[in-house]
């Protein structure tokens, strides 16, 4: 396919949002089926490839809710489990996909393989899983541990769980199953596959209870922009969620990803790399700006400081001046890509903490696009056609609002300029992708 025959993909972040003191938002989607119900529904009414639900099993900032923080900072304090979530919405929705995180840190693999199968299944193929280390470390008092597991650790673990699930999903070929009344045979013994998988971190004979997925296998993500992230995305990923502000950032993460991919055998055409744009549309670019304006007013010197505060290697900040420049931070064992990116911006850009976090807060790192629908296009086909990105995994500061308005104003113009569709290509999310159909790993034969 010619570049310019290329179309981009999207997925709408689903996340509960840190605007929410304005008065058009909704204050209570994190618990609301309902909200999601119609969000789900005005994405696929915009051609959106997936949904993307990201998770924590912790209420993140659970240090500063027992120091007496009440405003809840970081919006992740409740929120309802995304993969029973994706479950409800697969029942109400067709064609978009449906994308959860789920930790290889404090999860079984067995557990996790055969939960997201069931939603494949549910979904007709359309469900995918987010292959995260976990980066919070609250998350490790609630299993058990006095400290999250090392950074290293973390990922090594990362790939082992991913092999187990992968084989999982494969233990049953298609066509496995007869169901022939006539001969009472359920199954076809020869398809059937036992792991017997005895590694460093899991044993796990298999096979699974769930039968072959209608798309091969789920469709991977991974969102890890650290060395071992970026290793473990071109052996696992079929989608690549990330953070990257320039252009230029954006290429050379494109291009180191997939160009690692060979030495797992597969293609780089059989990756999507969606870093995340954080949106502000407006119908002209005043009322973009006031748009924004309205919710930088809402961001304190508290509260943009403890959105930082999980980067920071243990370093309390308010222990500095403010207005005065970022200090040394010692190694995060949280987020070390997020941590990065944190220090690049502040020396790259000569920023105060003060004005690093409140940058911070509005975006986590991500894209700020402030404007009409065509600067927004405009920024986007730049750089999809300029080698930065395959898609973009779109960020709203709250909702329901700007995700409709992204449907409604940017959308077309994205299907204007042709690279963008106007109808969904396929039943299954990977159709939709673009991406193709798994081997089985057993058997080693792709699905004709």
């Amino acid at each position: 396919m010619s570049r310019q025959k290329r179309q981009m993909n999207l997925t709408a972040f689903c996340f509960p949002p840190g605007a929410w003191r304005l008065p058009q938002a909704s204050a209570d989607i994190d618990m609301s089926f309902t909200e999601y119900v119609h969000l789900a529904k005005t994405a696929e009414r915009g051609k959106f490839d997936t949904l993307f639900f990201q998770d924590t099993a912790a209420s993140y900032g659970s240090d500063a809710m027992s120091h007496g923080d009440r405003t809840g900072t970081y919006s992740r304090i409740v929120r309802l489990e995304p993969m029973s979530l994706l479950a409800g919405l697969a029942t109400v929705t067709k064609n978009i996909g449906l994308i959860a995180t789920g930790t290889t840190t404090y999860n079984d693999p067995y557990h996790l393989a055969r939960r997201f199968l069931t939603i494949d299944h549910m979904s007709g193929g359309r469900a995918g899983w987010n292959l995260v280390t976990s980066q919070i470390e609250d998350e490790a008092a609630n299993f058990g541990r006095d400290h999250h597991v090392d950074h290293a650790e973390r990922y090594d673990r990362a790939s082992e769980f991913y092999d187990v699930v992968a084989d999982l999903w494969d233990s049953w070929e298609d066509g496995a199953i007869l169901r022939d009344k006539a001969s009472g045979l359920f199954f076809d013994a020869g398809k059937v596959h036992l792991l017997n998988h005895k590694g460093k971190h899991f044993s796990v004979r298999g096979p699974l209870n769930v039968a072959r997925s209608p798309q091969g296998r789920p469709v991977v993500a991974q969102a890890g922009s650290s060395e071992p992230g970026r290793e473990l995305a071109a052996k696992t990923a079929d989608i690549v969620f990330t953070a990257q502000s320039t252009l230029s950032d954006a290429q050379d993460f494109y291009r180191d990803v997939k160009g690692r991919m060979g030495r797992y055998g597969r293609s780089p055409e059989h990756m999507r790399i969606m870093p995340g744009i954080n949106i502000v549309v407006g119908r002209t670019e005043s009322e973009a700006r006031a748009r924004r304006e309205e919710m930088d007013a809402l961001i304190t010197d508290e509260v943009a400081l403890r959105s930082i505060a999980r980067l920071t290697g243990g370093l309390d900040l308010s222990k500095y001046p403010i207005d005065g420049p970022l200090p040394e931070l010692p190694p995060s064992n949280a987020a070390k890509a997020r941590q990065k990116i944190l220090i690049d911006m502040a020396r790259t850009e000569n920023l105060s903490i003060r004005q690093l976090a409140h940058r911070f807060a509005q975006a986590t790192g991500h894209h700020v696009l402030v404007g009409t629908p065509a600067y927004m296009a405009d920024v986007m086909e730049h750089w999809f056609m300029e080698g930065g990105a395959d898609g973009y995994t779109v960020l709203q500061p709250h909702y329901p609002q700007p995700l409709e308005d992204f449907v409604e104003l940017v959308i077309p113009e994205l299907q204007r300029r042709g690279i963008f569709r106007t109808e969904y290509s396929g039943t299954t999310l990977r159709e939709n992708l673009g991406v193709p159909f798994p081997e089985n790993r057993f058997t080693k034969s792709a699905r004709a």
